[in-house]
């Protein structure tokens, strides 16, 4: 398995004034946004991105990061082999995504996908 994009997520009380100083102090871009997150990317290297998040839509905990991967059946797998707490499970999002949220040894909860 091989993980392909690491995203911090942080959590916004007021999506607007957030989205408004990551684009205006950082020039960031907005690349989605369904309302509940929001993920902004560097015009000049997409691939450095950040998201905001008022909430989770299906899971009851904002993680810290989003960690795409290209196996995420394979991660599942390997974090319960480990004995990792799953927060989340393994569940086909509406919005396109395979995922599940474990928590890591210093208590932080990730959330680990993969694009259908």
């Amino acid at each position: 398995m091989a993980v392909r994009r690491v995203v911090p997520d942080l959590r916004s009380t007021s999506m607007e004034d957030a989205k408004a100083f990551y684009t205006g102090v950082l020039g960031l871009e907005v690349v989605m946004d369904h309302g509940w997150i929001v993920t902004l990317a560097d015009p000049e290297r997409p691939g450095a991105q950040l998201s905001l998040m008022t909430h989770d839509a299906t899971a009851s905990v904002v993680p810290v990061a989003s960690i795409e991967v290209d196996d995420v059946d394979a991660s599942y797998r390997a974090a319960r082999a480990a004995g990792a707490e799953i927060v989340h499970e393994l569940t086909e999002e509406p919005w396109g995504v395979r995922r599940f949220f474990v928590r890591d040894p210093d208590g932080h909860v990730i959330n680990i996908l993969a694009h259908d």
